[in-house]
Parts: C-alpha cells; structure tokens; sequence
C-alpha cells in the first residue's frame, strides 16, 4: 500500500525532521498526532497517510487497526528560483524549495 506527493511546497530539511516523528508508528497513532499538530508539515503527512490507509482499506482489504508506517521517504524537488532586487542594479537570489514524499504502509 503506497501513496505519494510529488512537489510539495515545504523544504525537504524540514519535512525530514518532521518525518522521525511518525516514521515506524502504527498508522492509527500516526494520525491521531498529526491531525492536532499546529504544524504546515503535519497538515501535509496527515493528508497523505490518511489517503494511504483508505487506498489500503479499500483496494486491499485491510483494516487500519493492523497497519503501521513501512516507509517514508522525503526526496528533493524543483526549487523555484526568484530574486529580490538589491542596490546597483543586482538581485539576490531566493530558493523556493519542494519536496517529495513517499509512503509505505505494511500490516503488522
């Protein structure tokens, strides 16, 4: 059971910290967590775990209770180049970067 975000708007260091926080739990404990969390990543995995466990709840036949977190895998995406206009005619650059997270969910 798989499920993934391709280009996510939060930078990958970010993601990846968040991610060891969840990595490994049971999928039921996993959401319970990320739904209150006040965060902008935890907004983001909660959407992305709670349709990995519906895709498994209804294309394989399991039942939440025995899944757990498998996998997660957060992978550099397109960075989105800007600049800010500085004195003399020059810029200085802004770095938008994106994410790409992959999610594994296994039965226990």
């Amino acid at each position: 059971m798989k499920a993934s975000l391709n280009n996510v708007k939060i930078s990958p260091k970010k993601l990846r910290v968040s991610a060891e926080i969840v990595r490994w739990q049971k999928v039921e404990e996993a959401l319970k967590f990320l739904r209150f969390a006040p965060n902008k990543w935890a907004q983001i995995l909660y959407k992305l775990l709670f349709s990995a466990s519906k895709n498994a709840e209804n294309n394989n036949s399991q039942e939440v209770a025995s899944l757990y977190i498998s996998t997660l895998i957060i992978t550099k995406g397109i960075v989105y180049k800007r600049g800010q206009p500085v004195s003399r005619g020059r810029t200085h650059s802004i770095l938008k970067r994106t994410s790409n997270v992959k999610l594994e969910l296994q039965v226990k």
